[in-house]
Protein backbone atom coordinates (compact mmCIF):
# COMPACT_ATOMS: atom_id res chain seq x y z
CA UNK A 1 0.00 0.00 0.00
CA UNK A 2 1.62 3.42 -1.13
CA UNK A 3 1.39 5.91 1.41
CA UNK A 4 1.22 9.65 -0.24
CA UNK A 5 3.09 12.25 0.72
CA UNK A 6 0.78 15.05 3.04
CA UNK A 7 1.44 18.69 1.61
CA UNK A 8 -0.41 20.82 4.21
CA UNK A 9 2.24 21.78 6.43
CA UNK A 10 4.17 22.78 3.59
CA UNK A 11 1.28 24.76 2.43
CA UNK A 12 0.68 26.13 5.71
CA UNK A 13 4.13 27.08 6.12
CA UNK A 14 4.32 29.22 2.72
CA UNK A 15 1.10 31.13 3.30
CA UNK A 16 2.59 32.09 6.53
CA UNK A 17 5.54 32.76 5.05
CA UNK A 18 3.21 35.38 2.41
CA UNK A 19 1.22 36.86 5.16
CA UNK A 20 4.20 38.05 7.40
CA UNK A 21 5.73 39.36 3.71
CA UNK A 22 2.41 41.33 3.20
CA UNK A 23 2.47 42.62 6.65
CA UNK A 24 5.87 43.57 6.76
CA UNK A 25 5.02 45.85 3.42
CA UNK A 26 2.00 46.78 4.95
CA UNK A 27 3.45 48.40 8.35
CA UNK A 28 6.17 50.09 5.88
CA UNK A 29 3.52 51.44 3.93
CA UNK A 30 1.64 52.89 7.20
CA UNK A 31 4.38 53.57 8.59
CA UNK A 32 5.78 55.76 5.42
CA UNK A 33 2.59 57.41 4.73
CA UNK A 34 2.48 58.96 8.32
CA UNK A 35 5.96 59.74 9.02
CA UNK A 36 7.05 63.94 8.56
CA UNK A 37 7.01 64.17 4.75
CA UNK A 38 9.44 67.30 4.84
CA UNK A 39 12.31 69.25 6.81
CA UNK A 40 11.36 70.77 10.14
CA UNK A 41 11.88 74.55 10.54
CA UNK A 42 9.65 74.74 7.26
CA UNK A 43 6.49 76.22 7.85
CA UNK A 44 3.81 76.42 5.14
CA UNK A 45 -0.05 77.48 5.40
CA UNK A 46 -2.93 75.15 5.14
CA UNK A 47 -6.64 76.03 4.59
CA UNK A 48 -9.52 74.28 5.90
CA UNK A 49 -12.45 75.67 4.88
CA UNK A 50 -15.88 75.36 6.91
CA UNK A 51 -17.84 71.91 5.96
CA UNK A 52 -14.42 70.51 5.24
CA UNK A 53 -14.81 66.36 5.55
CA UNK A 54 -11.55 64.40 6.05
CA UNK A 55 -11.24 63.57 2.86
CA UNK A 56 -11.06 67.44 1.65
CA UNK A 57 -8.41 67.89 4.64
CA UNK A 58 -6.56 64.86 3.29
CA UNK A 59 -6.66 66.37 -0.44
CA UNK A 60 -4.75 69.95 1.30
CA UNK A 61 -2.52 68.25 2.84
CA UNK A 62 -1.67 66.13 -0.15
CA UNK A 63 -1.77 68.80 -2.31
CA UNK A 64 1.29 70.27 -0.45
CA UNK A 65 3.25 67.32 0.13
CA UNK A 66 2.95 67.27 3.67
CA UNK A 67 1.63 63.64 4.14
CA UNK A 68 2.17 60.32 2.11
CA UNK A 69 -0.17 57.74 1.01
CA UNK A 70 -3.42 59.44 1.24
CA UNK A 71 -5.42 56.48 1.54
CA UNK A 72 -3.27 55.28 4.40
CA UNK A 73 -3.27 58.76 6.48
CA UNK A 74 -7.67 58.74 6.03
CA UNK A 75 -7.87 55.42 7.57
CA UNK A 76 -5.29 56.22 10.29
CA UNK A 77 -7.58 59.23 11.28
CA UNK A 78 -10.88 57.27 11.26
CA UNK A 79 -9.06 54.32 13.61
CA UNK A 80 -7.56 57.40 15.75
CA UNK A 81 -11.73 59.19 15.76
CA UNK A 82 -9.64 62.54 14.94
CA UNK A 83 -12.06 63.79 12.33
CA UNK A 84 -13.47 67.12 13.68
CA UNK A 85 -11.68 69.56 11.95
CA UNK A 86 -11.94 73.45 12.75
CA UNK A 87 -12.20 75.88 9.81
CA UNK A 88 -9.04 78.44 9.45
CA UNK A 89 -5.88 78.67 8.73
CA UNK A 90 -3.54 76.84 10.21
CA UNK A 91 0.52 77.27 10.53
CA UNK A 92 2.47 73.69 10.51
CA UNK A 93 5.73 72.30 10.06
CA UNK A 94 6.73 70.32 7.40
CA UNK A 95 8.69 68.07 10.03
CA UNK A 96 5.45 67.29 11.92
CA UNK A 97 4.06 63.72 11.22
CA UNK A 98 0.64 63.12 10.06
CA UNK A 99 -1.07 62.38 13.65
CA UNK A 100 0.39 65.54 14.54
CA UNK A 101 -0.85 67.80 11.55
CA UNK A 102 -4.35 66.27 11.28
CA UNK A 103 -4.30 67.00 15.63
CA UNK A 104 -3.40 70.18 15.25
CA UNK A 105 -6.40 71.27 12.85
CA UNK A 106 -9.08 70.09 15.44
CA UNK A 107 -7.62 72.85 17.60
CA UNK A 108 -9.73 76.48 16.32
CA UNK A 109 -7.35 78.16 19.12
CA UNK A 110 -4.15 77.24 16.36
CA UNK A 111 -5.93 79.13 13.49
CA UNK A 112 -4.16 82.20 12.62
CA UNK A 113 -6.33 84.95 13.95
CA UNK A 114 -6.28 87.41 11.65
CA UNK A 115 -4.74 86.58 8.43
CA UNK A 116 -7.21 85.59 5.48
CA UNK A 117 -5.64 83.92 2.36
CA UNK A 118 -4.96 85.54 -1.25
CA UNK A 119 -3.87 83.22 -4.40
CA UNK A 120 -2.75 84.22 -7.32
CA UNK A 121 -2.93 81.66 -10.04
CA UNK A 122 -0.30 81.49 -13.08
CA UNK A 123 -1.04 83.52 -16.11
CA UNK A 124 -3.56 85.52 -13.66
CA UNK A 125 -3.89 88.91 -15.29
CA UNK A 126 -3.32 92.48 -12.96
CA UNK A 127 -7.05 92.99 -13.08
CA UNK A 128 -7.36 89.22 -12.00
CA UNK A 129 -5.19 89.60 -8.69
CA UNK A 130 -7.62 93.09 -8.29
CA UNK A 131 -10.59 91.18 -8.38
CA UNK A 132 -8.97 88.50 -5.46
CA UNK A 133 -7.85 91.26 -3.50
CA UNK A 134 -11.63 93.25 -4.21
CA UNK A 135 -13.47 89.78 -2.70
CA UNK A 136 -11.42 89.99 0.68
CA UNK A 137 -11.22 93.62 1.31
CA UNK A 138 -13.16 96.51 1.41
CA UNK A 139 -10.52 97.69 -1.70
CA UNK A 140 -12.06 97.93 -5.11
CA UNK A 141 -10.37 97.00 -8.56
CA UNK A 142 -10.59 100.26 -9.63
CA UNK A 143 -8.50 101.34 -6.43
CA UNK A 144 -5.83 98.58 -6.61
CA UNK A 145 -5.27 99.42 -10.54
CA UNK A 146 -4.93 103.03 -9.75
CA UNK A 147 -2.56 102.88 -6.88
CA UNK A 148 -0.44 100.16 -9.63
CA UNK A 149 -0.19 102.78 -11.97
CA UNK A 150 0.71 105.32 -9.80
CA UNK A 151 4.27 106.87 -10.83
CA UNK A 152 4.51 107.99 -7.00
CA UNK A 153 3.89 104.92 -5.44
CA UNK A 154 5.89 102.60 -7.98
CA UNK A 155 8.75 105.13 -7.13
CA UNK A 156 8.39 103.97 -3.95
CA UNK A 157 8.31 100.43 -4.75
CA UNK A 158 11.90 101.04 -6.72
CA UNK A 159 13.58 102.12 -3.72
CA UNK A 160 12.03 98.87 -1.65
CA UNK A 161 12.46 96.52 -4.25
CA UNK A 162 15.69 95.79 -6.17
CA UNK A 163 13.59 93.89 -8.77
CA UNK A 164 11.89 96.74 -9.43
CA UNK A 165 13.43 98.81 -12.05
CA UNK A 166 13.56 102.28 -13.56
CA UNK A 167 12.43 100.87 -17.05
CA UNK A 168 9.32 99.54 -15.12
CA UNK A 169 8.38 103.18 -14.35
CA UNK A 170 8.99 104.13 -18.09
CA UNK A 171 6.79 101.98 -19.34
CA UNK A 172 4.72 103.90 -21.68
CA UNK A 173 1.21 102.59 -23.25
CA UNK A 174 0.72 100.32 -19.91
CA UNK A 175 -2.38 98.72 -19.28
CA UNK A 176 -1.54 98.43 -15.65
CA UNK A 177 2.30 99.02 -15.07
CA UNK A 178 3.07 96.25 -12.09
CA UNK A 179 1.58 93.55 -14.36
CA UNK A 180 3.93 91.07 -14.34
CA UNK A 181 5.58 91.33 -10.81
CA UNK A 182 2.69 89.82 -8.81
CA UNK A 183 4.14 86.82 -8.91
CA UNK A 184 1.81 83.80 -8.87
CA UNK A 185 1.59 82.35 -4.51
CA UNK A 186 -0.82 81.68 -1.96
CA UNK A 187 0.15 84.61 0.32
CA UNK A 188 -1.36 85.82 3.66
CA UNK A 189 -2.63 88.89 4.56
CA UNK A 190 -4.62 91.04 7.45
CA UNK A 191 -7.42 92.70 6.33
CA UNK A 192 -6.46 95.57 8.19
CA UNK A 193 -3.95 96.40 5.82
CA UNK A 194 -3.79 99.27 3.40
CA UNK A 195 -3.04 98.88 -0.25
CA UNK A 196 0.26 99.59 -0.12
CA UNK A 197 0.83 97.00 2.26
CA UNK A 198 -0.96 94.22 0.57
CA UNK A 199 1.38 94.87 -2.96
CA UNK A 200 4.52 95.12 -0.38
CA UNK A 201 3.63 91.53 0.53
CA UNK A 202 3.27 90.06 -2.90
CA UNK A 203 6.27 91.55 -4.12
CA UNK A 204 7.94 89.72 -1.17
CA UNK A 205 7.73 86.61 -2.94
CA UNK A 206 8.47 88.05 -6.37
CA UNK A 207 11.80 89.97 -4.62
CA UNK A 208 12.66 86.62 -3.02
CA UNK A 209 12.26 84.65 -6.26
CA UNK A 210 14.91 87.61 -7.85
CA UNK A 211 17.28 87.41 -5.51
CA UNK A 212 17.80 83.33 -5.60
CA UNK A 213 18.25 83.65 -9.08
CA UNK A 214 19.85 86.92 -9.74
CA UNK A 215 22.92 85.43 -11.17
CA UNK A 216 21.15 83.65 -13.88
CA UNK A 217 19.31 87.40 -14.21
CA UNK A 218 22.77 89.02 -14.16
CA UNK A 219 24.14 86.22 -16.78
CA UNK A 220 21.14 87.40 -19.59
CA UNK A 221 21.33 89.96 -22.11
CA UNK A 222 18.07 90.58 -21.23
CA UNK A 223 17.51 93.18 -18.79
CA UNK A 224 15.25 92.55 -15.47
CA UNK A 225 12.18 93.88 -16.96
CA UNK A 226 12.38 92.23 -20.47
CA UNK A 227 12.87 89.19 -18.91
CA UNK A 228 10.10 89.37 -16.83
CA UNK A 229 7.74 90.51 -19.86
CA UNK A 230 9.45 87.60 -21.55
CA UNK A 231 8.49 84.79 -19.08
CA UNK A 232 4.67 86.00 -19.03
CA UNK A 233 4.68 85.43 -22.79
CA UNK A 234 6.10 82.17 -22.27
CA UNK A 235 3.85 81.60 -19.65
CA UNK A 236 1.05 82.36 -21.73
CA UNK A 237 2.08 80.32 -24.57
CA UNK A 238 2.62 76.53 -22.54
CA UNK A 239 1.37 74.71 -19.80
CA UNK A 240 4.01 72.08 -19.09
CA UNK A 241 7.95 72.98 -17.87
CA UNK A 242 9.67 71.40 -20.80
CA UNK A 243 7.61 73.17 -23.13
CA UNK A 244 8.27 76.36 -21.32
CA UNK A 245 11.91 76.05 -21.61
CA UNK A 246 11.54 74.82 -25.85
CA UNK A 247 9.05 77.56 -26.16
CA UNK A 248 11.48 80.05 -24.81
CA UNK A 249 14.20 78.80 -27.01
CA UNK A 250 12.37 79.45 -29.87
CA UNK A 251 11.47 83.11 -28.81
CA UNK A 252 15.31 83.53 -28.30
CA UNK A 253 15.84 81.95 -31.91
CA UNK A 254 13.62 84.82 -33.46
CA UNK A 255 15.18 87.43 -31.68
CA UNK A 256 18.85 86.49 -32.72
CA UNK A 257 17.93 86.74 -35.98
CA UNK A 258 15.59 90.18 -35.68
CA UNK A 259 12.50 87.98 -36.15
CA UNK A 260 8.95 89.55 -34.85
CA UNK A 261 7.68 87.05 -31.80
CA UNK A 262 4.64 86.74 -33.78
CA UNK A 263 2.89 85.17 -30.42
CA UNK A 264 -0.69 85.00 -30.17
CA UNK A 265 -1.17 85.56 -26.54
CA UNK A 266 0.48 89.09 -27.80
CA UNK A 267 -2.70 89.89 -29.19
CA UNK A 268 -5.05 88.37 -26.20
CA UNK A 269 -3.65 91.02 -24.35
CA UNK A 270 -3.79 93.97 -26.98
CA UNK A 271 -7.74 92.55 -27.51
CA UNK A 272 -8.03 92.34 -23.18
CA UNK A 273 -11.37 91.02 -23.50
CA UNK A 274 -11.94 87.86 -25.56
CA UNK A 275 -14.37 85.22 -25.89
CA UNK A 276 -10.86 82.35 -27.57
CA UNK A 277 -8.28 81.92 -28.39
CA UNK A 278 -9.34 82.08 -32.10
CA UNK A 279 -10.08 85.70 -31.44
CA UNK A 280 -6.74 86.27 -30.87
CA UNK A 281 -5.63 84.29 -33.87
CA UNK A 282 -7.84 85.91 -35.86
CA UNK A 283 -7.01 89.69 -34.78
CA UNK A 284 -3.27 89.80 -35.91
CA UNK A 285 -3.61 92.86 -38.09
CA UNK A 286 -4.83 94.79 -34.72
CA UNK A 287 -2.74 97.88 -34.32
CA UNK A 288 -1.44 97.90 -30.41
CA UNK A 289 1.74 98.57 -29.30
CA UNK A 290 1.56 94.63 -27.27
CA UNK A 291 0.62 92.97 -30.27
CA UNK A 292 3.80 91.38 -31.45
CA UNK A 293 2.92 90.32 -34.53
CA UNK A 294 2.80 94.77 -35.61
CA UNK A 295 6.13 95.24 -33.25
CA UNK A 296 9.79 95.01 -33.73
CA UNK A 297 10.90 93.03 -30.47
CA UNK A 298 9.46 92.46 -26.95
CA UNK A 299 6.36 94.26 -26.02
CA UNK A 300 6.53 97.46 -23.55
CA UNK A 301 5.49 95.41 -20.61
CA UNK A 302 4.78 91.59 -19.35
CA UNK A 303 1.24 90.55 -20.44
CA UNK A 304 0.32 88.39 -17.40
CA UNK A 305 2.13 87.37 -14.34
CA UNK A 306 4.20 84.39 -14.95
CA UNK A 307 4.85 82.07 -12.13
CA UNK A 308 8.56 81.00 -10.92
CA UNK A 309 8.76 78.15 -13.05
CA UNK A 310 8.34 80.29 -15.94
CA UNK A 311 10.83 82.77 -15.10
CA UNK A 312 13.41 79.86 -14.92
CA UNK A 313 12.28 78.60 -17.97
CA UNK A 314 13.31 81.71 -20.04
CA UNK A 315 16.36 82.08 -17.70
CA UNK A 316 17.50 78.41 -18.28
CA UNK A 317 16.07 77.32 -21.98
CA UNK A 318 16.04 74.59 -23.40
CA UNK A 319 18.49 74.82 -26.65
CA UNK A 320 16.68 73.75 -29.82
CA UNK A 321 16.89 74.83 -33.71
CA UNK A 322 13.22 75.74 -34.01
CA UNK A 323 11.41 79.07 -34.89
CA UNK A 324 8.06 78.39 -34.76
CA UNK A 325 5.82 76.20 -32.80
CA UNK A 326 2.16 75.56 -32.39
CA UNK A 327 -0.11 73.60 -29.80
CA UNK A 328 -2.63 70.90 -30.23
CA UNK A 329 -5.53 72.73 -28.65
CA UNK A 330 -8.31 70.23 -30.07
CA UNK A 331 -6.22 67.09 -28.90
CA UNK A 332 -3.88 67.03 -25.90
CA UNK A 333 -2.18 70.11 -25.73
CA UNK A 334 1.31 68.77 -27.11
CA UNK A 335 3.44 71.20 -28.59
CA UNK A 336 4.65 70.56 -32.05
CA UNK A 337 8.36 72.43 -33.16
CA UNK A 338 9.00 73.22 -36.75
CA UNK A 339 12.49 74.69 -38.20
CA UNK A 340 10.50 76.12 -41.49
CA UNK A 341 7.54 78.34 -42.32
CA UNK A 342 6.99 75.31 -44.57
CA UNK A 343 7.13 72.47 -41.82
CA UNK A 344 5.06 74.51 -39.59
CA UNK A 345 2.03 75.14 -41.75
CA UNK A 346 1.99 71.23 -41.93
CA UNK A 347 1.70 71.27 -38.25
CA UNK A 348 -1.11 73.83 -38.44
CA UNK A 349 -2.72 71.48 -40.82
CA UNK A 350 -2.35 68.68 -39.14
CA UNK A 351 -3.61 69.51 -35.63
CA UNK A 352 -5.43 72.63 -35.93
CA UNK A 353 -7.78 72.13 -38.91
Amino acid sequence: MTTRKRKKPTLILMGAIVLTVVSFFAVMTTLSALKAQGTSGETVYVVVESGDMLSDVTDTLEAQQLIGMKLVVELYARFENITDFKAGIYKVDRGWDAKTLLMYMTDAANTQKNDIPLTIIPGDWAKDVAATIAEVTDFSVEDVLALWNDTAFLTELDTQFTVITPELLAIQNARVKLEGYLLPETIFINPAWDLKQITAKILEQTEKVYTENQALFDASELSVHQLFTLASIVQFEASKESDMKMVAQVFYNRMAIDMRLQSSVTVCYALYTYNSWEDCESNHELVHPYNTYQIDGLPPGPIDNPSEIALLATLQPTPNPYYFFIADVYGDGTVYYAKTYAEHLKNVEKYLR
